[in-house]
């Protein structure tokens, strides 16, 4: 398996970032994960990097080095980093639960599957052409009206998140099979929110993404001024068998089994639980809504 992959994340114009991002791999697998800390809530970094962090111990742990099931691992995934989320606000009695978008993409055996919640994004991008985007779970792009404009409804009001005391909606694409000189792009609403999707694509699909993913976050931060929102990219150009001598890309043809490579800061979040099901989920839920009445009980 081979691929070039390049990141970055710019602060832009708020007073902080709370764009976390980063990828990892295994000889057979690799992950790529990327998330938006909401604002309007306490700790929208923190929620970002645990929601990170919790995925990438997720990889971890179940590829050995590869994945059983592409998209049980990311849905269950997901489901992981919204429960750590959630104790973590419930474990500090915080009167309202951080937030966050998630993004992540795995691809193993030259095929590419992901998850979604919110609205942050990821394109496939095919001879400079948008093959494939997630659609945000926001208000606006559930109205898909093209003459209603984000002047009548605020695309940044998001149906659905990371941390909320509600179980989250996500969505699963894939697996899809990956084809010579595809990119994988992983992006907040900083960049997508500023520039096309075809402008995108173009830029992506016409150069190597490390000259690329730099343009496009200075074309977002430049167009959107002193107003820019935190712009983060993760993104990934996938590599054939029959190119491995033709670019400087990763290769884990060498990497043993037991080997974990990561751009991700930190292990698994304090107190890391992977007792993932449905009633363990409604449980965290519960504590964190039980949280939150004592202490507004408390300020009354």
């Amino acid at each position: 398996m081979k691929f070039s992959v390049f990141q970055v994340s710019r602060r832009g114009g708020r007073d902080k970032n709370e764009d976390r991002m980063g990828y990892c791999y295994t000889r057979e697998a690799c992950l790529f994960v990327l998330a938006d800390g909401m604002g309007g809530h306490p700790d929208g970094e923190v929620a970002a990097q645990i929601a990170i962090q919790t995925v990438s111990a997720w990889f971890q742990r179940e590829a050995k080095p590869a994945l059983n099931d592409l998209r049980e691992f990311l849905s269950t995934a997901l489901l992981a980093a919204h429960q750590q989320v959630l104790r973590h606000a419930s474990d500090r009695g915080m009167l309202d639960t951080p937030r966050t978008t998630l993004v992540a993409a795995v691809v193993q055996n030259g095929r590419a599957c992901w998850v979604h919640c919110g609205d942050s994004r990821l394109y496939l991008v095919r001879g400079g052409e948008v093959l494939a985007r997630t659609r945000d779970h926001s208000y606006l792009e559930l109205r898909n009206n093209p003459q209603s404009g984000p002047e009548h409804v605020n695309r940044n009001v998001l149906f659905t998140c990371l941390g909320s005391p509600s179980k989250p909606i996500y969505d699963l694409a894939g697996p899809l099979v990956l084809e010579q000189g595809d990119r994988l792009l992983l992006c907040s609403d900083g960049l997508w929110g500023t520039l096309e999707d075809a402008d995108i694509a173009r830029q992506i699909g016409r150069q190597p993404v490390s000259v690329a993913v730099p343009d496009l976050v200075e074309d977002a931060l430049r167009k959107a001024g002193s107003f820019s929102d935190n712009v983060t990219v993760v993104a990934m150009e996938w590599e054939t068998p029959d190119t491995f001598d033709s670019t400087q890309g990763i290769s884990t043809e060498s990497i043993s089994d037991g080997v974990f490579a990561s751009t991700i800061q930190g292990g698994p979040p304090e107190g890391f639980d992977d007792d993932l099901d449905d009633e363990a989920i409604e449980r965290s839920i519960a504590e964190i809504n039980e949280a939150i009445r004592r202490s507004a009980a408390r300020k009354a």
